[in-house]
């Protein structure tokens, strides 16, 4: 099982000595991966009366491609991973571009993690409709794959129209890894059919015995292998060490392929209090 971090998005400002200095040390501790989550804008509650979203207007997001594209540059072996950008509400072509831009730059180390989103807010002021973000997901991520792996492309798709257009230079995997993340049926289904690997949204248990079920299910449904599709399981550092590390044990013995050790939300104020925990937390595995 890869163990890797979450990026803490939320806690560490706009300060880029931050970043630098995160993603040096988690490197230098032997973690796998970074995973960054994605907001492009944030909904302010004092417009939208009854906002109940985990993250507001006053909430700091790096956006991820670009932010790898910084940390290729002062790492070395590190795997960069989205999780998730929310591609429905991106250009497909531009995200296609970014991201073979981020894998060339990092030597191939881009695994994209995409999602359809759950906030509305944000898909108005991009420009795009919230209401077929499952459907044009799918199409996304056969012109994705197309783009990276042919010189010129043509696509007649009921969401994308491309005639004889092509990325150059193209990215160092081709393709780049595709990995979904979702809490419905309906994605675990996309997952199985479509996806490299997948990224549960709950612990190991009956929920994610049904989740995978669903996923294995769509992947033998269409001709393939589900051992095949990766799987990353998630553990939130809130003050216990034994007790990430006992869960750390659970995803393992769940089948889990990758790990991100998420330390936002327990309190951290600093760049060097993230970096302890994991620290310790490094030690123990």
């Amino acid at each position: 099982m890869r163990i890797g971090v979450v990026f803490p998005q939320t806690e560490l400002g706009g300060d880029p000595g931050a970043v630098r200095a995160y993603g040096r040390r988690v490197e230098e501790l032997g973690f796998t991966h970074i995973l960054a989550y994605d907001h492009v804008v944030g909904a302010d509650p004092a417009v939208h009366t009854g906002w109940a979203g985990p993250y507001d207007v006053r909430t700091t997001f790096h956006e991820p491609l670009v932010m790898f594209g910084f940390l290729a540059a002062v790492t070395e072996a590190v795997e960069l991973v989205t999780g998730v950008i929310i591609l429905p509400q991106r250009q497909t072509v531009l995200v296609a571009k970014q991201a073979a831009e981020v894998d060339l730059l990092s030597s191939g180390r881009l695994r994209l993690g995409v999602g359809i989103g759950w906030n509305a807010v944000e898909y108005e002021a991009l420009g795009e409709d919230f209401s077929t973000r499952g459907k044009r997901s799918a199409e996304q991520i056969a012109v994705l794959r197309k783009l990276w792996t042919e010189p010129t492309v043509s696509v007649r798709g009921a969401h994308h129209q491309i005639t004889g257009a092509g990325l150059s230079p193209l990215p160092v995997q081709r393709p780049i890894p595709i990995w979904i993340g979702s809490a419905s049926d309906p994605g675990y289904r996309r997952a199985g059919r479509l996806a490299d690997g997948w990224f549960p949204m709950m612990s190991p248990g009956p929920r994610l015995d049904h989740a995978r079920s669903v996923v294995e299910d769509a992947a033998t449904a269409a001709g393939r292998d589900p051992a095949q599709i990766g799987m990353e399981g998630r553990v939130s550092w809130r003050g216990d060490d034994d007790a990430a590390l006992a869960e750390v044990t659970a995803w393992s013995q769940a089948g889990a392929s990758h790990l991100s050790i998420n330390t936002m939300g327990a309190g951290l104020a600093t760049v060097d209090d993230h970096l302890a925990v994991l620290a310790r937390i490094a030690a123990g595995l």
